[in-house]
């Protein structure tokens, strides 16, 4: 079946919340292969917005991109803006390593330091000047508790990740991150590599954060965009299609694209 794109995403409803993250124009090449086509979008303050779409649409180069993960990568171009609290990320007096402070990412297997579970957590806050260990000790188990791994492994703080499960793990580096104290939450598929009991849990820590944090996920399953999201946003090949409230998205698209892959028909 022959499908067009539109060069104009059709909101379904523009979000009502004010924007913290705002894409302007962003375009990404990887040599003569462009990879995300002008894409221009607001992302609220707080709550989840889901990026979702068939593979090889863009949504994890669009991820990266918003990191600033990739233009430093040999043959890759990427142009536009991307905003921040009204700051541009890829401007040329921003600190990088700063930057990415603000933004958490999870990735979609779990990737802990090699070192200990408590030196995983204190890791960030050393970089950033924590140097008593009584601070440390309670940020490591603040964040802990706040990923639900505490009373799982407060008897083996000492002990290396790899004796974790990969679902603990998982937890284990939203700890790591949230431990930085950042404002932005990105996740690229952080549950595909996990079995279902791990996965639900990852969902509820991701719907208790989400009234603290910006977070923006890329998911391929439907059922989870529906679950956690505020808004979705459909991207196909390099291009926003779509965008709106999750539940209006998935059960009444306005584009037909966006029918189709909701439907099945794209994959």
């Amino acid at each position: 079946m022959a499908v067009q794109t539109s060069n104009i995403a059709t909101p379904v409803a523009a979000p009502k919340a004010t924007p913290h993250v705002s894409v302007r124009n962003l375009s990404v090449q990887i040599g003569d292969r462009p990879i995300l086509k002008n894409i221009s979008i607001d992302i609220p303050d707080k709550g989840i917005t889901s990026f979702i779409g068939p593979s090889g649409c863009g949504k994890t180069t669009l991820l990266r991109a918003l990191n600033r993960l990739l233009d430093r990568q040999p043959d890759t171009k990427v142009s536009g803006q991307v905003l921040v609290d009204g700051v541009d990320i890829y401007g040329r007096d921003i600190e990088v390593t700063e930057m990415r402070q603000k933004m958490g990412l999870l990735s979609q297997r779990p990737f802990p330091l090699p070192m200990s579970i408590y030196d995983n957590i204190a890791y960030g806050p050393r970089i950033h000047g924590v140097r008593k260990r009584r601070d440390l000790d309670q940020i490591v188990e603040h964040y802990l508790r706040e990923t639900a791994l505490w009373d799982e492994v407060k008897d083996r703080l000492k002990a290396s990740p790899g004796s974790l499960s990969i679902g603990q793990q998982q937890r284990l580096c939203l700890a790591r991150g949230l431990a930085v104290e950042p404002e932005i939450i990105l996740g690229d598929e952080p549950t595909s590599a996990l079995d279902p009991v791990s996965t639900q849990r990852i969902e509820e820590l991701f719907l208790r954060l989400k009234n603290r944090y910006t977070m923006i996920l890329v998911t391929h399953i439907l059922r989870q965009a529906r679950r956690l999201s505020d808004t979705i946003v459909f991207l196909y090949m390099g291009e926003i299609i779509e965008y709106g409230p999750a539940e209006e998205l998935l059960l009444h698209p306005r584009e037909s694209l966006t029918r189709e892959y909701v439907k099945g028909f794209i994959s």
